[in-house]
């Protein structure tokens, strides 16, 4: 039985949309695509999520492969792509009909140490009852090691889990610990999905 459901943050819960981020900027095309290679696509980035780099640690190595005229921008971006907060339509609500119904609800992101800084913006981060945060670890997903630090911290039971990520990697990170889970693809799909497993939530 289903009694815990696990999201995943990035474009489950929020949008995460680097085209949108480098739009509030007056770039040319060639600009644009120079940021989203050397800062959303970079090294730096990931390493971010794995705990490795502070924001300016990551800038540092960054700032030296652009024009110093792209400097600011880069800086925006790292340490304010989250402003404002874009919601996922609908994962709110579908958050409070979980949290009504009785049912845990936690989160496991792949997110640098800024985590804390915009968690409370986000629609729903409420209803939580616990978080894991790869930067804060030093595992990231889909290493099945994140899965069982949530697991074990928690005292939650993997069959009881469900786990929902946009990523494929990385529900398959959690069936190899033994939760259920499924592909975001909407919150009309994965109302779908949770109610096949039996869980209450409403469609």
């Amino acid at each position: 039985m289903i009694r815990n459901i696990v999201f995943d943050m990035g474009q489950v819960l929020m949008y995460f949309r680097p085209d949108s981020f480098l739009g509030r900027y007056s770039l040319s095309e060639e600009e644009k695509n120079l940021l989203k290679r050397e800062v959303f696509q970079s090294v730096e980035w990931v390493l971010l999520d794995w705990g490795e780099l502070t924001d300016e640690q990551a800038l540092e190595r960054i700032c030296p492969r652009l024009p110093q005229s792209l400097h600011p921008v880069a800086r925006r971006l790292v340490g304010m792509w989250d402003r404002p907060i874009e919601p996922v339509e609908g994962m709110a609500e579908l958050l409070r009909d979980l949290k009504e119904a009785g049912y845990g609800i936690y989160l496991l992101s792949n997110a640098s140490f800024r985590h804390p800084d915009y968690w409370k913006r986000v629609p729903g981060s409420e209803y939580f009852d616990g978080l894991v945060i790869s930067a804060f670890e030093k595992k990231i997903k889909p290493n099945p090691e994140i899965y069982q630090c949530l697991l074990e911290r928690f005292g939650l039971a993997a069959e009881e889990c469900f786990f929902v990520d946009d990523q494929p990697a990385n529900v398959a990170g959690a069936f190899v610990t033994g939760m259920d889970g499924a592909v975001f693809r909407g919150v009309r799909e994965l109302r779908a999905e949770l109610a096949k497993r039996g869980v209450l939530c409403g469609m």
